[in-house]
């Protein structure tokens, strides 16, 4: 039998520019997610609301996952992936405002909007790398693509740690490691606070340029007809039925109706991770800019470990690797919760290579035994998953605030959250193994 190739020539240069896409993505997410410690300290905010960066960020996705499918059912992949990287720029854009106005409310609606884009840019990318090709390598083939995310995801991290955290005036300590911004002055708090905003503000700003640049590039560029039913010419399958008989679909299939809470579980729990890494290093008296750093390197397992997954599933069965990776991660977290000191955040640090897989694997699953017409509502239901980052950090920044739980680190013990996500994930990944082997 002839093997089926990864990415056909023919839509090799469509499949390149479409993956470009997933870096930008990346870059935002893990550039915002380091803010959430910015904005707790030059905002004087608590834990809990600095992480309603997260909820402004990921709520974006909850709300417009949906409207997004429907509108690349009544258009075309192309048209899905232009209105994404417009509203993109212009959630990018609204920084220079919001840091003029020096109101964490005008951030949080920024970020609000320019997760807009990200929802239509996941909603149409996702769906539209699985299509070009055979679906035997579908997985493997969105795997492949999603391992340019932590790409972007670690330019942003590199922007936040060597020229966005060091820059923050709000950071500085003193001999004994304590943070000094609360000691000054009103009128030196804002001095400032002026300047932490612009610092904040300007790699949105230059992301927003480069976004606008991929939307003429795009523009300009002819995609090609991936579609499987009654030819549209733009790109998408014409929908036979309508959204409310595809939804019916999608409810009772049972792999794809329990991948949607995997997925909601998975991007909790990697918010929380990655976000949260900055608080925990804190604890034991590592700056803001340090402890990025120990970001970075988490990102550059999560890189490595993607294209080491991507290529054992030429062997082994992705939804048994899911499984597999789910224990490891959770082995991780018991190590985070239970080891109080660097042991600790070494183990934090290794649930990355654990969660590499996760995401594209289980939007593959999910979506492997669906209908080609109800490809693009069942994806925006994956991608409107990601509110889970929206809803966990701010209860695990809620217990981060008490301090200590039973006399131990309650940032420690903020971590059983991101546990429970893990056992979740694995309960899927083994599940749907039982359910393919049936």
């Amino acid at each position: 039998m002839e093997k089926k190739k990864l990415v056909e020539r023919k839509y090799l240069f469509t499949f390149i520019l479409i993956t470009s896409l997933f870096a930008l993505w990346g870059f935002a997410n893990d550039i915002t997610n380091p803010m959430v410690a910015a904005f707790q300290t030059v905002m004087e905010l608590s834990a809990a609301k600095a992480s309603m960066v997260q909820f402004a960020f990921y709520g974006g996705y909850a709300t417009m996952a949906i409207p997004a499918a429907l509108f690349i059912r009544r258009y075309s992949y192309k048209a899905g992936v232009m209105l994404g990287l417009a509203l993109y720029a212009t959630g990018a854009f609204l920084f220079i405002p919001a840091a003029q106005y020096q109101q964490f409310s005008f951030f949080c609606v920024s970020l609000y909007i320019l997760t807009f884009g990200l929802a239509f840019l996941e909603t149409t990318a996702n769906p539209f790398i699985l299509s070009l090709g055979s679906k035997e390598t579908s997985t493997r083939r969105l795997n492949l693509a999603q391992a340019f995310n932590p790409m972007g995801s670690l330019c942003g991290m590199a922007v936040a740690s060597f020229i966005v955290l060091p820059q923050l005036l709000s950071d500085r300590r003193d001999e004994a490691g304590q943070i000094i911004f609360g000691s000054l002055s009103e009128i030196e708090k804002a001095q400032i606070r002026l300047h932490d905003l612009a610092v904040i503000r300007n790699p949105y700003v230059a992301i927003g340029l480069v976004v606008l640049m991929m939307f003429i590039i795009i523009g300009l560029t002819k995609m090609p007809n991936t579609n499987t039913n009654e030819e549209t010419g733009n790109g998408t399958a014409a929908p036979k039925s309508t959204a409310r008989q595809t939804l019916l679909r999608l409810w009772g299939n049972t792999v794809y109706r329990e991948g949607v809470v995997a997925q909601i579980f998975y991007v909790a729990a990697q918010i929380m991770v990655w976000t949260f890494i900055i608080q925990y290093a804190d604890r034991l008296g590592i700056n803001k800019a340090v402890a990025q750093r120990y970001n970075i390197v988490a990102m550059s397992m999560f890189l490595c470990s993607r294209f080491i997954s991507t290529f054992l599933m030429k062997y082994a069965n992705p939804r048994f690797l899911l499984a597999v990776f789910g224990i490891g991660a959770a082995i991780c977290t018991i190590g985070t919760i239970c080891i109080d000191g660097i042991g600790g955040l070494y183990a934090l640090v290794g649930i990355s290579a654990f969660m590499s897989l996760m995401f594209p694997t289980i939007y593959g699953i999910a979506l492997e035994n669906i209908d080609a017409e109800d490809t693009t509502l069942g994806a925006a239901f994956l991608v409107m998953a990601i509110v889970g980052g929206a809803l966990m950090p701010p209860l695990q920044g809620m217990i981060i605030d008490l301090g200590t739980v039973c006399g131990w680190p309650a940032v420690n013990v903020s971590f059983v959250l991101p546990l429970l996500c893990f056992v979740i994930i694995t309960l899927y990944g083994y599940h749907a193994c039982r359910l393919r082997d049936k």
